[in-house]
């Protein structure tokens, strides 16, 4: 049977809150959410999240830059206005390709880092004008945050949260906005 409440657990200290989210699955408790001021070193794997698949799109998006590259210096230096610079003879792409290194070095980047923030905006739901999800607003000063789903056991979770050094625990109603 599932409930429309969560337990939100705070705690002060990202070493506690490593220690507490360990605890929590052991114990066979879901976690909705985590919200922390910064990143925390190890916490994805103890919350048992999958790993990202991001840096396969960073290859994907960086084959894309390199591809866009080679076409538009073919088209651009070769094909459309070729120009003897420097004594180098404008005859064909590989003649010159060289010269153009650094342009496929830098599309590559420039394709991979743009389009992998993109996604991960997208990915991550983050356009202009979200609202913060926060729930507490000291998750973004200093403070730690666990959501945890309460099915008929508050008590015992309630304990379980106390004895992993929560400072403050606190029972509220979903929101439509979790899932």
């Amino acid at each position: 049977m599932s409930s429309n409440q969560l337990i939100q657990a705070l705690y002060d200290d990202d070493d506690m809150l490593l220690s507490a989210v360990k605890s929590i699955r052991e114990k066979k408790y879901h976690i909705e959410e985590v919200y922390t001021p910064f990143p925390v070193h190890g916490l994805d794997k103890a919350m048992g999240l999958e790993e990202t698949r991001i840096s396969i799109m960073a290859f994907i998006y960086g084959c894309i830059g390199f591809s866009v590259a080679i076409l538009m210096m073919n088209y651009i230096m070769i094909e459309d206005w070729p120009q003897n610079i420097g004594g180098k003879p404008s005859f064909s792409y590989l003649e010159n390709m060289p010269a153009f290194v650094p342009i496929m070095f830098e599309m590559t980047v420039f394709f991979a880092a743009h389009l992998m923030v993109i996604t991960f905006y997208l990915r991550s739901r983050l356009w202009p004008f979200k609202e913060a999800e926060n729930p507490n607003p000291l998750t973004t000063d200093d403070k730690f945050l666990i959501e945890v789903g309460l099915h008929n056991n508050e008590k015992d979770l309630k304990a379980l949260l106390k004895e992993t050094g929560a400072i403050d625990i606190t029972t509220v109603e979903k929101n439509s906005d979790h899932e």
